[in-house]
C-alpha cells in the first residue's frame, strides 16, 4: 500500500537507495515505488521531470551533506589536523562503516556518467581541493598536498568497492584507519 509523504525532501533519502541499489538504469519506476512506498502519481508529484529530476536531486542531496559535513570541516576548522579527523570520522559514518555505497560513485561507473558528468567531477574535486587545502595548512607543499588528497580519496572510493566486493566492512574501516594515520602521523 502506498503511504503520504508530505515532504519532496522525504522522498529524497529513500530515492538515494534505490539508486544505490540498481544504478541509474537499473532504477525502473516499479524499483523506485517499492523503495519508496509512493505510488506513481505521488512521484511524479514530486519529480514531475521523471527519473533524470529525481537523480539531480539525490545528488544535490548528497553534495549537500558532503559540503556540510566534511568539506565545511575541512576548509574551515582552524586546526587542519581536526579538520582532517572529522572527515575521517564522518566519511566513516555517513558509508556506514563501509556497508554503503557512494551514491556519486555508482553513477561514475554506470551508463548515466556522461548525463550527471559536471555533478560527478564537480564532488570528487570539490573533496580533493578541501582535503588538499587542509594538507597543505599541516604544512604539506601544494603539489603533495593535492596528490595525497587523490591517493585519499581514490582509496576511500576503492576500499568502499572491496568492503562491498567481499562483504566484509573490516576492509572499509581498516583502510580508513591507515589513511588517517599515515596523513597524521608524518
Amino acid at each position: 500500500m502506498a503511504r503520504v509523504i508530505a515532504e519532496r525532501e522525504d522522498v529524497i533519502p529513500m530515492l538515494a537507495e534505490v539508486f544505490r541499489t540498481y544504478g541509474f538504469e537499473g532504477a525502473s519506476l516499479a524499483r523506485i515505488t517499492e523503495g519508496t512506498k509512493l505510488g506513481k502519481s505521488s512521484i511524479y508529484h514530486f519529480f514531475p521531470g521523471g527519473k533524470e529530476e529525481m537523480a539531480e536531486a539525490v545528488l544535490a542531496h548528497v553534495d549537500d551533506w558532503f559540503k556540510r559535513n566534511v568539506f565545511e570541516s575541512l576548509n574551515e576548522r582552524s586546526d587542519a589536523v581536526e579538520g582532517i579527523t572529522a572527515m575521517f570520522d564522518d566519511v566513516g559514518r555517513y558509508f556506514l562503516s563501509g556497508r554503503r555505497v557512494c551514491l556519486v560513485g555508482v553513477f561514475a561507473l554506470g551508463n548515466e556518467r556522461d548525463r550527471f558528468a559536471d555533478r560527478i567531477r564537480d564532488y570528487f574535486a570539490a573533496w580533493i581541493d578541501a582535503l588538499a587545502a587542509a594538507l597543505e595548512r599541516t604544512g604539506r607543499k601544494p603539489q603533495e598536498a593535492q596528490a595525497l588528497a587523490e591517493e585519499v580519496v581514490g582509496s576511500i572510493q576503492g576500499a568502499l568497492v572491496l568492503a562491498r566486493a567481499f562483504d566484509r566492512t573490516d576492509v572499509f574501516t581498516e583502510t580508513l584507519k591507515r589513511l588517517r594515520k599515515s596523513l597524521l602521523t608524518d
